[in-house]
């Protein structure tokens, strides 16, 4: 029998994990994750000059541009999207607060850079996957995928594949035209395998959490933030 997993737990669970992974991997040293690379560029280029400029405040910064390009795309723009930019903001301050303690982490030699980097793109993975089950705003990141694939009637998984072959190359081109050809800044092989197989092991974890978990509402919020007039299980 399934356990019931609330999808408002699901949305702090996606923070945190989301937050954790990218940590991890930054860590590594290997390339960051190809969603967060084009934030952790800006983040690398412009806390020299401005201190305050923290890699969290480069996500929602860089979050709300997506946010507006997002609206371009799809020719329309709700209310409730203004959520997810309040959800990219606690999220930027939770990645602050974890990048702190993730200073203290041991990365001295190979086996642990590998370790961090496994691990982390297995927590970002997951994380995005309980996104994908909560009603509540995700980041923008996950809210351009949701929406900009259900628009054009792509499946979720491949457009989110597509999504991190783009944000790849983005981040590629970002760390040429600020750091100059061949310094790959933030964006190295781990960033161009993350961004071929990401989509797929999310899949891979949506299917595992719905195996052991049916995901139910425990406030009744769902149709502030969608519309939806349903009381019970989130949409897969």
């Amino acid at each position: 029998m399934k356990k019931t997993f609330y999808t408002e737990w699901a949305y702090v669970a996606g923070l945190l994990l989301i937050a954790a992974g990218v940590v991890l991997m930054e860590k590594a040293n290997f390339g960051m994750s190809m969603i967060v690379a084009p934030a952790y560029l800006l983040h690398r280029w412009l806390s020299p000059l401005w201190s305050w400029f923290t890699f969290g405040t480069a996500e929602y910064c860089f979050q709300a541009l997506l946010l507006v390009v997002m609206g371009l795309v799809l020719r329309r723009f709700r209310l409730g999207w203004l959520f997810s930019f309040v959800t990219a903001v606690v999220y930027g301050f939770v990645l602050d607060g974890l990048m702190a303690l993730g200073a203290y982490l041991p990365a001295g030699n190979l086996w642990l850079r590998w370790l961090w980097y496994v691990l982390g793109m297995l927590l970002c993975s997951m994380g995005v996957a309980c996104m994908f089950h909560t009603y509540l705003s995700p980041e923008v990141y996950e809210l351009f995928v949701k929406e900009v694939s259900a628009v054009f009637g792509v499946e979720i998984h491949r457009f989110k594949t597509g999504y991190d072959c783009v944000s790849c190359l983005i981040g590629l081109v970002m760390s040429f035209l600020i750091f100059g050809l061949w310094q790959f800044v933030g964006v190295k092989w781990g960033t161009i395998l993350c961004a071929l197989i990401n989509g797929w092991i999310i899949g891979r974890c949506s299917a595992l959490l719905e195996r052991f978990f049916t995901f139910r509402d425990a406030l009744p919020w769902r149709s502030f933030f969608t519309g939806e007039n349903t009381k019970g299980v989130a949409a897969d």
